[in-house]
């Protein structure tokens, strides 16, 4: 899978989220993300480069018609032309700045599902904080994958790929004696960035909004702080006795996943 801030179409740059009670909400993140002996995350929510990833703002009056959802912000080679065809394919928009010639600049958009997501331009790769020769990008905080559970798996895969520009390969499921497929979805580069699965099997119940994933230093103490913090571990797996991965819920009441760093 790509970096999170791998200047590509397609590109998973950063996430945002505007919460009531922004203080605590906050305060909880700063616990849950830096945990471990080498945290991936400062207590500002930057991460551990001092690069801005995600952002936590408060719910302001401008803010108030945005679904309660972390919303990744995807890199895309033409913004205005994106916002069309996400109206042409039953989407929304929610948020559209241009400049002052009439340009777009970035937009924020509703897909059919409901889930909210931001578009921005291709950023140049000279604006873009990279690792140091000793840091590699597993010890680094950032977006490390993003899912979307829908009714209609098949329909918002081919929303995406036309509006982001995602290329897609199926992944065969099976539960309880069905089979189906998933979808992976791929940058311009070749990059897994995300994936789109169907209600069911073991995504039954999740919301209809973008999750990221963030990794954490130490995924058990993290999940610690969830529930110290207000928040719930709404479900969570294991291999070999190790978790594996969380999805977690803010006090708030926005979800997303935690997965070691």
């Amino acid at each position: 899978m790509t970096s999170s801030n791998a200047p590509i179409a397609g590109g998973v740059l950063s996430a945002d989220i505007a919460v009531p009670g922004h203080e605590g909400v906050v305060a909880f993140y700063s616990r849950v993300l830096s945990t471990g002996e080498a945290p991936l995350w400062r207590p500002d929510l930057m991460n551990n480069l001092g690069t801005p990833i995600i952002g936590v703002g408060e719910r302001v009056e401008a803010y108030d018609h945005l679904p309660l959802q972390w919303m990744p912000h995807i890199q895309v080679t033409d913004v205005a032309a994106s916002v069309g065809q996400a109206l042409e394919r039953g989407g929304h928009e929610l948020m559209h700045h241009r400049d002052e010639s009439g340009q777009s600049q970035w937009a924020v958009l509703r897909d059919p599902n409901g889930a909210a997501f931001g578009i921005i331009p291709t950023v140049p790769l000279d604006l873009v904080p990279q690792p140091g020769d000793s840091t590699s990008a597993e010890g680094v905080g950032r977006i490390s994958w993003l899912d979307l559970t829908v009714p209609d798996a098949v329909g918002t895969r081919d929303f995406y790929q036309a509006v982001v520009g995602w290329s897609s390969r199926g992944l065969e499921m099976e539960y309880e004696g069905g089979r189906y497929t998933d979808y992976v979805l791929s940058s311009s580069d070749g990059s897994a960035v995300a994936g789109v699965c169907h209600a069911r099997g073991v995504n039954r119940g999740l919301p209809l909004a973008w999750m990221i994933y963030l990794p954490v230093g130490d995924l058990a103490e993290s999940l610690r702080f969830v529930t110290e913090g207000g928040g719930e571990v709404v479900r969570s797996s294991a291999t070999d006795s190790e978790l594996a991965y969380a999805v977690i819920r803010d006090p708030a009441g926005a979800h997303l996943a935690l997965v070691p760093g």
